[in-house]
């Protein structure tokens, strides 16, 4: 006759999760421990690696496209429904046409 063994699986505690300041709290503490030569050497570890950049202003780029010298306003205006009509009877681009013949109307 043979017996069954029942393997007992002991699972080790979870630790505590930690909130977002604690985590953060730790880390400024662990750097504010750093010494000058860990810090020469995390460096120059960095610098010597071919795939890490090290960033700083002069390398940062803004995304997105530039801003203008005068950028456009949003207005609010009334229109007479007919002149809307027409301008938007071509399509899309109305608002950017409709510009064009208010600039021209004031010798812009």
């Amino acid at each position: 006759m043979s017996k069954t063994a029942k393997t007992i699986v002991r699972r080790e505690a979870a630790p505590p999760k930690q909130s977002r300041a604690d985590a953060l709290a730790l880390a400024k503490k662990a750097l504010a421990a750093m010494t000058d030569e860990e810090d020469a050497a995390i460096t120059a570890a960095a610098e010597a690696d071919p795939d890490a950049r090290p960033t700083d202003s002069v390398s940062r780029r803004r995304v997105g496209r530039p801003p203008l010298a005068r950028p456009k306003r949003a207005v609010q205006l009334r229109l007479d429904a007919d002149v809307l009509d027409r301008f938007r009877a071509g399509g899309d681009g109305w608002q950017t046409r409709m510009n064009e013949v208010l600039r021209k109307a004031v010798g812009l």
